[in-house]
């Protein structure tokens, strides 16, 4: 079961990249967002299960078992790293300290090329990828924060504030879903941090208040639409209206047919009789209930996220 759940998170991580960087329709999206539900309900396995990836990606892997290339046993191990010199690590360690007080004074973009400076000189350091990644949040860049989060948790799978700030990347992309789940394991690691505490309850209030994605309509409360009066009587009024009664009694009779059926088509006067009505029924109810038409509205518009806490750098 291991196996499948390791095939299971690569094919996942696969999907989320695509997500970040595939250039995607929006319906694409959300059909992406489904299947990594899906997956991750059918396996028990979420993006914050680093544990369980390979050093190679799956696109990696597949390309060489298309050129016919036998992966070598080793490559499936974690490549040693060389470790910096004295020198490097105390220089690392000074660019890193200057990145920290470029974040206080929010200098983010100097924060990043010092951040990036001192990954050069010791990239097996997660602190400077996960400090990175708070400036690249800061500079509204979550793609790059999620990347740096997702580097940082490779090198130390147990470092909580990677899950944190990569819970707050992806709330900012709207990932609501993958942030809960990294907000989860940040608290698995560190249960008594309020910071995530608190980012989770958001996190979780904006999942339920998300539009579901496989629904077009959202969050519409049709249930409370067909319960509101004006709506009633709006309604009654369009099931009154003269030319509709006509229409309505054509097409039970067979006289008219404003749809069309296979074989006939429809009639031209039959079709803008039944367009003006609605344009005569949308006018009417703009100008009868308008407060009731900008409910309707609200109800359909997407929601944006609300600004998380964050943590200060180390």
């Amino acid at each position: 079961m291991d196996s499948k759940k390791r095939l299971a998170y690569a094919i996942i991580r696969f999907l989320h990249d695509q997500l970040r960087h595939g250039g995607l329709s929006s319906d694409a999206q959300e059909s992406l967002e489904v299947a990594i539900q899906c997956l991750e309900t059918a396996f028990g396995v979420t993006l914050g299960d680093s544990d369980l990836a390979l050093p190679q990606t799956l696109p990696e892997i597949f390309e060489a078992a298309a050129a016919g290339q036998e992966v070598p046993p080793q490559d499936l191990k974690t490549p040693e790293r060389t470790p910096p010199s004295e020198e490097d690590s105390a220089e690392a360690e000074r660019l890193k300290t200057e990145g920290n007080e470029q974040m206080k004074v929010e200098n983010f973009e100097a924060a990043v090329h010092l951040y990036g400076k001192a990954i050069e000189l010791n990239p097996a350091n997660a602190v400077y990828f996960c400090n990175r990644a708070a400036a690249y949040s800061k500079l509204g860049n979550y793609a790059g924060a999620v990347q740096d989060c997702e580097r940082a948790i490779g090198i130390d799978p147990a470092y909580s504030k990677a899950y944190g700030r990569m819970g707050l990347a992806l709330s900012s992309l709207n990932k609501h879903a993958e942030a809960v789940a990294y907000y989860n394991k940040a608290l698995e690691l560190d249960p008594d941090n309020e910071t995530y505490k608190s980012n989770l309850k958001i996190a979780e209030l904006k999942l339920r208040e998300a539009p579901s994605p496989t629904s077009g309509m959202g969050s519409f409360d049709i249930a409370g639409l067909l319960n509101n009066p004006s709506f009633i009587s709006m309604a009654s009024s369009l099931m009154n209206h003269p030319q509709l009664q006509q229409l309505m009694s054509g097409m039970i009779s067979g006289s008219h047919n404003p749809l069309g059926t296979p074989g006939t088509s429809p009639s031209q006067s039959d079709l803008s009789s039944l367009i003006q009505a609605g344009q005569q029924f949308a006018q009417h109810m703009q100008l009868s209930n308008p407060e009731f038409i900008e409910q309707l509205r609200s109800q359909i518009r997407s929601r944006t996220p609300s600004a998380s806490n964050e943590e200060p750098q180390e």
